[in-house]
C-alpha cells in the first residue's frame, strides 16, 4: 500500500482530528505562526496538508481525539491502498479480527510493524473463502501498511466490526467509482422480514448490497443466506457484515458478485422466500437479450419496466407457496408501459399486496416508495379473488393530554433524511397484512388504509395498483354521526393543548447578557468521564462483542425500547423489545440524559429521561448519560449537550453524521448556577413538546373537518354567516 501524499482536510476535519472546536482551530490559525499553512481550497475554504497538520499538532501535544472509525477513516486517506483491490483485502481482516478477544486484539496491536503485517496475513488467509473474490491476487500484507492495520485492529476492538467495515466500505466505493449505493434502512428492512410469512429457512436477496435484508431475515430465523449484487464491493461487504452477525454456528451463507438478470449466480435456487430493494429506473438490464427468457412467466417486461423484471426474477426464485417483498418505486404501480405484465401478476394471484410507505422511508428520499408482497402460485392451488392495498402514508395517531407529540413527519423532496415513527408504520403494516392472510375473503378494512380489492375491479384498462387511490373510503362507508363524534373529541383535545401551549410560552425567566455574549471554560464528556462526574453508556449490538463477552442482552424481553425516533419525535419508548434480544442494552433510569447518536433529520437532540423513559432499555443510535447529581444538573447538561453548535463539533461524516459522544463539551459552572440554566432548559423543552402536540392536533382536525365536508358527510352551519 504506498503513500498517497498531500492528503487534504478541512478546518472542520482537522476539530474532529484534535478535539476541539472549529473556532479553536481558527484561533490557532490566527494566533500560532506556525500553523501549516493552507495548500489548497479558497480563502474562505482552505484546505490544509494532513500530515503537516497532524505533525503540528503532535508537537504541541494534541493527541488525536478522534473516535476508533475516524482514525481509520483518516489513517486510510493517509495510506490508502491501490484502489479497490487494497481496501478489499481489509475487508477480510475485519471479519478475522472480529473472531479474536479484545484482549487478544489489544495484543496484536502492540506488536512490531512486520509482526503485524505477517499476523494480518495469517488472519485475512484464515476468513479469505468467506468473501467473494480472487484471493490469488491478492497483496500480501508489509510493514509498510502497518498504520492502518494497526488501526483496523483498533476499531474492531473498541467500536466492533460493522463499524470498521462501514469505513472500509465508504472507501472502496469512493475508490471503484460506483454510484447508487445506499443501505436500506435498518427499520425498514426488518419490516420487509417480518411481512414474510411463517418462518422461512432459506433467503435470497438477488441485489443484496450491504447485506442489511439478508442480516434481518437472519434475525428472524433463516439459517440459509444466498446474496448477489452487481457490485464486487458490495458482495464482499455484504458477506463480510452477514459473517459478523450471523448468531448461530449452522448458518449457511453464501453471496457472488454478478449481475442477477443477467448473470444469475443461482439458476437451480428455489428460496422459501426473497427479499430484494433493487436498482430503479434502468434502461440497460439487459431486456434485448432476455427477450426469451424462461423467468418471464407473466410477460415480458418492457424496456422502461426493469423492476418488474426483478419481480419475476424473485418470483422465479421461489418455491411454490414461497413469498416475495420487494421495495419499488411508485411508478411501478402504475406506468402504462407494465400493464400487461400488472394485470397477469394479478389475474394469476401472484400479486398479494401493495403496502405505500411514506415519503423519505429510503433512498431516493423524495419518492413515497412501496412494498409489493408476492406469492408463488401453487399448481392446484385455491384461487386468489383480491389483492390487498396498505397505505401508511399519512400515518395520524391521536394525541391525549400527556402526549408529546409523536406523529411522524417527513422532509419531502428536501433531500434530507426523513423523520418517520417506524413502529406505527410497521404497526399499520403488518396488522393489515396478518389480517387479510388469516381471511382474505373476509377481510375488512379500515377506511383511507387498508382495503383488499377484487381481481375483477383491478382488471380496468390501465390496471393502476397504487394504494392511495384504491384505499380511499366511499361515502357510504363513512358514518356521519361518527365523523363528527371523532371531530369535536379532536377539537377538544385541541383547545386544552392550545391551553398547555398558551402556559408553556408564558415562561420569561432570562435576561439579557452585559454588553457581549458569555463565555466559559469547558471540559470534553470524556474528561468529565475519566473525573467521575458522569458515566457514558450505550447498546452493544449483535456482532459488536469481542468472544469473551456476555451475549444475550438483558435477559428481559417484556422491557419496552426507547428509540431514537422516539427522541426525535418527543414519544416515550416504542421499540419492540424482541429485536434486541441478542444486545447488551442498559436499562434507563431517571435523571439520565439521552441523546441521539446520529445528527440528522428535525426534533431535539438530547432531553432528560422522566416517568415514562425509567426502566426502558436504551435503545440503538442513542447515547446515554447518567450525570453524578453531586456535580452535574441533569437538564444543564441536556440543554448544553443537544446544543446545534456542540452537536456539529463533535459530529462526522457526511452522508449519515455521527455524534462522537466524548467529543461534546460542558460549561464548567457552579452547580446552583447549572440548576438555574436546568430550569431554563427544562421549561424550552415543555415548550417544544407543547407546541409539537398542539401543531399535530390542528393538523388532524383540520384534515377530518375538510375530508368531511367534501365528503359529503358534513354540512356547514346554516346560522354562520360568511366572513369577507
Amino acid at each position: 500500500m504506498p503513500e498517497q501524499p498531500s492528503v487534504q482536510v478541512t478546518a472542520a476535519e482537522i476539530s474532529r482530528i484534535a478535539g476541539v472546536t472549529r473556532a479553536t482551530v481558527s484561533n490557532w490559525r490566527r494566533r500560532h505562526e506556525d500553523f501549516p499553512e493552507p495548500s489548497g481550497g479558497t480563502e474562505s475554504s482552505p484546505l490544509y496538508d494532513l500530515q503537516a497538520v497532524r505533525a503540528w499538532l503532535a508537537s504541541r501535544g494534541h493527541a488525536s481525539a478522534a473516535s476508533p472509525a475516524e482514525e481509520l477513516r483518516t489513517t486510510l486517506r493517509l495510506h490508502g491502498g491501490d484502489g479497490a483491490g487494497g481496501t478489499a483485502d481489509l475487508l477480510l481482516l475485519v471479519l478475522a479480527a472480529a473472531r479474536h478477544s479484545p484482549d487478544d486484539l489489544a495484543a496484536t496491536v502492540r506488536l512490531p510493524d512486520a509482526d503485524l503485517a505477517a499476523r494480518a496475513e495469517r488472519d485475512a488467509a484464515a476468513v479469505a473463502d468467506a468473501v467473494p473474490g480472487d484471493d490469488a491476487d491478492r497483496a500480501p500484507f508489509k510493514a509498510a501498511d502497518a498504520p492502518v492495520l494497526r488501526a483496523l485492529y483498533v476499531c474492531v476492538r473498541d467500536e466492533g466490526g460493522q463499524a470498521a467495515l462501514g469505513v472500509l466500505a465508504e472507501r472502496q466505493l469512493e475508490d471503484s467509482g460506483a454510484s447508487g449505493a445506499y443501505r436500506t434502512p435498518a427499520p425498514l428492512a426488518d419490516l420487509l422480514a417480518r411481512l414474510l410469512p411463517g418462518a422461512p429457512t432459506r433467503v435470497l436477496d438477488p441485489a443484496c448490497g450491504s447485506g442489511s435484508l439478508l442480516a434481518a431475515a437472519a434475525r428472524r430465523g433463516a439459517r440459509e443466506l444466498y446474496g448477489q449484487d452487481v457490485l464486487p464491493v458490495q458482495a464482499r461487504r455484504s458477506a463480510v457484515s452477514l459473517a459478523l452477525t450471523a448468531s448461530e454456528d449452522d448458518t449457511k451463507v453464501t453471496v457472488r458478485a454478478a449481475d442477477s438478470l443477467r448473470a444469475d449466480a443461482f439458476p437451480e435456487l428455489l428460496a422459501d422466500a426473497v427479499l430484494c430493494n433493487p436498482p430503479y429506473g434502468v434502461r440497460d438490464w439487459g431486456h434485448d437479450e432476455l427477450a426469451y427468457d424462461s423467468r418471464w412467466a407473466y410477460g415480458v417486461p418492457a424496456r422502461a419496466e426493469s423492476e418488474l423484471a426483478w419481480v419475476q426474477h424473485a418470483l422465479a426464485h421461489l418455491t411454490p407457496g414461497g413469498h416475495a417483498a420487494l421495495l419499488l418505486p411508485p411508478a411501478t404501480a402504475s406506468r402504462a408501459s407494465g400493464r400487461r405484465v400488472r394485470a397477469e401478476l394479478v389475474r394469476s394471484g401472484a400479486l398479494r399486496a401493495v403496502l405505500a410507505l411514506p415519503v423519505g422511508a429510503a433512498v431516493p428520499l423524495h419518492v413515497p416508495l412501496q412494498i409489493w408482497l408476492l406469492r408463488r402460485p401453487e399448481p392446484g392451488g385455491p384461487d386468489r379473488t383480491s389483492v390487498l392495498f396498505v397505505d401508511t402514508a399519512e400515518t395520524t395517531m391521536p394525541a391525549g393530554p400527556g402526549d408529546t407529540g409523536a406523529a411522524p413527519r417527513t422532509r419531502g423532496s428536501g433531500g434530507r433524511a426523513a423523520l418517520l415513527d417506524w413502529e406505527r408504520i410497521s404497526d399499520r403494516a403488518l396488522r393489515a397484512w396478518h389480517a387479510f392472510t388469516d381471511s382474505p375473503d373476509t377481510f375488512e378494512g379500515e377506511p383511507g388504509v387498508a382495503r383488499a380489492v377484487g381481481v375483477v375491479d383491478l382488471l380496468d384498462d390501465m390496471v393502476d395498483l397504487t394504494p392511495a387511490r384504491l384505499v380511499r373510503a366511499s361515502r357510504a362507508e363513512v358514518d356521519p354521526a361518527k365523523l363528527s363524534a371523532e371531530i369535536e373529541a379532536s377539537r377538544l383535545d385541541l383547545v386544552e393543548a392550545s391551553e398547555s401551549l398558551g402556559r408553556a410560552a408564558d415562561y420569561d425567566g432570562w435576561n439579557a447578557a452585559d454588553g457581549s455574549a458569555r463565555d466559559w471554560r469547558t471540559a470534553t464528556v470524556s474528561d468529565l468521564a475519566r473525573g467521575g462526574a458522569l458515566t457514558l453508556l450505550r447498546t452493544v449490538p449483535e456482532g459488536a462483542r469481542g468472544r469473551d463477552e456476555e451475549g444475550g442482552g438483558t435477559g428481559d424481553e417484556t422491557r419496552p425500547v426507547l428509540t431514537a425516533a422516539d427522541l426525535a419525535l418527543g414519544s416515550g419508548p416504542t421499540g419492540d423489545p424482541a429485536k434486541h434480544r441478542n444486545e447488551t442494552a442498559p436499562v434507563i433510569a431517571g435523571g439520565d440524559v439521552l441523546v441521539r447518536a446520529v445528527a440528522s433529520g428535525s426534533g431535539p437532540m438530547a432531553r432528560v429521561a422522566g416517568q415514562a423513559e425509567a426502566g426502558a432499555l436504551l435503545g440503538h443510535q442513542v447515547h446515554l448519560f447518567r450525570p453524578d447529581p453531586a456535580r452535574l444538573d441533569a437538564w444543564f447538561l441536556a440543554g448544553f449537550l443537544g446544543a446545534d453548535d456542540n452537536i456539529a463539533g463533535a459530529s462526522t461524516g457526511s452522508t449519515v453524521v455521527t455524534v462522537n459522544p466524548g467529543r461534546l463539551r460542558v460549561p464548567l459552572l457552579p452547580l446552583e448556577e447549572q440548576r438555574r440554566y436546568g430550569e431554563a432548559f427544562r421549561r424550552v423543552h415543555e415548550l417544544r413538546a407543547e407546541a409539537q402536540r398542539a401543531t399535530r392536533l390542528a393538523e388532524e382536525t383540520a384534515r377530518l373537518l375538510a375530508g368531511g365536508l367534501t365528503g359529503g358527510q358534513l354540512l356547514p352551519a346554516e346560522d354562520v354567516n360568511p366572513s369577507r
